[in-house]
């Protein structure tokens, strides 16, 4: 008699697979194998520089380099891996305070500081932010950046109208600003650590803050209107 293996092949042992869970959980390994090696690169960033290669990175996340690149396909698809793990981080961090309900100033000031920080506790994240990674193709890191400007355009329309001021360019060419000026004086401030000869954090959020809130209420002094500092942003509105 002929015996007859359990190990199917046929069409139907995919949906053997999925109906039993073997599939989801292989899918959820992957997933978490992606993370390991994501984290183990950022880490390998901040204490090799630009120049890290993967062999450290394998040996950071307890892989083989065969193991990256069954993930990944090549360094520049990991490099997006970690831009996008990088923006994340520094979302979740900054966009609890530009929506905080709390005073202009107050708000500006945290935003800020958020952003600092988590370049402060992420050594070599702003080498992904400025592409200057060999290999990058950056189209993650303009989306982030595009997001944090959206958001700040839905922030600053908001209370342009409050104030019956309706016009959508200046808003937008006022985010685009402040995003600029953010990003500028941190790779600035982040410059000058290496070297010794940069001002200390909260001394650099308390200028950047005050030169922000001066654009704005500059802008609503041209108009005819007068801002508080301790007056509130509205808070509930979405990303343009």
């Amino acid at each position: 008699m002929v015996g007859v293996s359990s190990d199917r092949t046929g069409p139907g042992a995919a949906d053997d697979l999925r109906s039993d869970g073997r599939s989801t959980r292989w899918d959820a390994h992957r997933a978490r194998r992606r993370e390991q090696v994501v984290d183990a690169a950022l880490i390998v960033l901040g204490r090799d520089g630009q120049d890290f290669g993967l062999d450290q990175v394998a040996q950071a996340a307890g892989v083989t380099k065969p193991v990256i690149y069954r993930h990944f396909g090549d360094r520049a698809a990991l490099l997006d891996a970690m831009a996008e793990r990088a923006t994340d981080r520094l979302m979740e961090r900054l966009m609890p305070a530009i929506y905080r309900e709390s005073p202009a100033w107050t708000r500006i000031h945290d935003s800020v500081d958020a952003v600092l920080g988590f370049l402060d506790d992420s050594p070599g994240v702003d080498l992904l932010f400025r592409r200057r990674l060999p290999g990058q193709r950056g189209e993650v890191v303009d989306a982030g950046r595009e997001f944090i400007a959206s958001a700040l355009t839905g922030l600053l329309g908001a209370y342009a109208e409050m104030f019956d001021v309706h016009e959508p360019d200046l808003v937008r060419v006022w985010s685009q600003s402040i995003v600029g000026a953010v990003q500028a004086t941190a790779e600035w401030w982040l410059r000058g650590r290496t070297t010794g000869d940069a001002p200390r954090r909260d001394v650099v959020t308390l200028h950047l803050t005050d030169l922000i809130w001066a654009q704005i209420e500059g802008m609503a002094r041209r108009r005819g209107l007068t801002l508080s500092p301790e007056s509130l942003l509205p808070v509930k509105v979405e990303p343009k």
